[in-house]
């Protein structure tokens, strides 16, 4: 193999191949793109354990931007990512994203949905009466408001997406390496090589960190640190006889969400910033469910007092310590180093439009589509947080 690249990509999850797709579908690069990954995998990788959900409801503009761009791709995703005229089979499943808010939460919410709709946004905002005739199912009690995104909104299947991305890009002539990036070999200003665990060497004219909640080693083998950690969040799986209709992904005020998923729900809730430390395994915690997850879930949707856990599983979030948004471009003092890091949990719904901004900075040197200067890593090094006020 060719050990000279145009392109490395430290990570090939949805991210990663999001990026590798748009470079190698762009008439403007004709160069030549390596991805390292080292799990192929992909099942112990943040992207198949996600909850792929997909939302504009942001408090942050360019998030709802990215957002607005996921809706507009995945409506010709089948298309965009088909190979040799067979279509890429990647679900959007349009039920929306219902936020709910009690009377703390209120001018919050309501400040957020205001935005959302500056920038092109349909967000509903519900009264109590309006929730209770919209979703029967519900229990409005203690429940100022609630905004709802019915349209472009809803969740996708996340490997399924992953995939697709992957084999496209690799259609176009990326290289997919199974290895694991231990070393990074900078030269003052520049990045010029990678050395991986299998004891190769490979030189970059660009080197893109997307390697998600392992993103700060990579960082920091180049001499720089971010505050990307990864976190664990649990996903469970529930049966319930009589299942609420016409369910949206619900996130209570509580911050316990929960979607159908085909026969099933799933549900989860962030836990408390005391009781959520950097963490690198995927055990379960079962009691978490049942003393903090179900009662939530019980108290919003009656029908839910009779479930079952019929399944669950953890997942990592490369989760941002500053503000929770992502760190995207490069860095102001190595100049061919792109971060792609620390979406702390949406970075499935905002992977096309990382994907085609980190394809803009190699072939153009800037943005063209989306202005993501806000996200660059100028806040880090200033500590200067950029707050998104809707993270889940």
């Amino acid at each position: 193999m060719d050990k000279s690249w145009d392109v490395i990509i430290v990570g090939g999850g949805v991210i990663g191949s999001a990026c590798a797709y748009f470079l190698a579908a762009s008439p403007d690069f004709q160069g030549r793109v390596l991805v390292v990954e080292r799990d192929p995998t992909y099942q112990n990788g943040s992207t198949a354990r996600s909850v792929g959900g997909i939302r504009q409801q942001f408090s942050t503009p360019e998030n709802i931007w990215m957002s607005q761009f996921a809706a507009e791709f995945m409506g010709g995703v089948d298309r965009t990512l088909a190979v040799d005229d067979e279509l890429a089979d990647v679900p959007f499943t349009k039920k929306g994203y219902l936020i709910l808010a009690s009377d703390e939460g209120r001018a919050t919410l309501e400040a957020n949905v205001a935005i959302q709709h500056a920038h092109g946004a349909s967000t509903l905002m519900l009264g109590p009466d309006e929730l209770a005739s919209r979703f029967s199912w519900l229990n409005t009690a203690g429940l100022s408001v609630g905004s709802f995104g019915s349209t472009d909104e809803g969740w996708t299947d996340p490997y399924a997406l992953l995939q697709a991305f992957r084999k496209k890009a690799r259609s176009l002539g990326v290289t997919y390496l199974n290895d694991d990036v231990v070393g990074v070999v900078r030269d003052g200003t520049r990045i010029v090589s990678v050395s991986t665990s299998s004891g190769d060497e490979h030189s970059c004219g660009w080197l893109v960190n997307a390697a998600g909640a392992q993103a700060r080693f990579i960082a920091d083998n180049a001499g720089i640190q971010i505050p990307v950690r990864s976190r664990k969040r649990f996903i469970f799986v529930i049966d319930c006889q009589n299942a609420p209709e016409g369910c949206p992904l619900t996130f209570d005020p509580t911050g316990t969400y929960f979607r159908p998923e085909g026969q099933y729900f799933i549900c989860g809730k962030a836990p408390d910033p005391e009781d959520d430390p950097d963490c690198d395994d995927l055990e379960v915690d079962y009691d978490f469910f049942d003393e903090v997850v179900w009662p939530n879930l019980a108290n919003r949707v009656p029908v839910f007092e009779a479930i079952k856990v019929v399944n669950a599983w953890a997942g990592h979030y490369a989760y941002n310590t500053l503000d929770q948004n992502a760190i995207i471009g490069c860095h102001p003092d190595v100049s061919n180093l792109i971060f792609a890091n620390g979406f702390s949990g949406h970075g499935l719904q905002q992977s096309p439009a990382v994907g085609r901004a980190v394809s803009e900075i190699v072939t153009t040197g800037g943005y063209v589509s989306l202005d993501l200067t806000r996200f660059g890593f100028d806040r880090i090094l200033s500590e200067t947080p950029l707050a998104e006020q809707n993270v889940f």
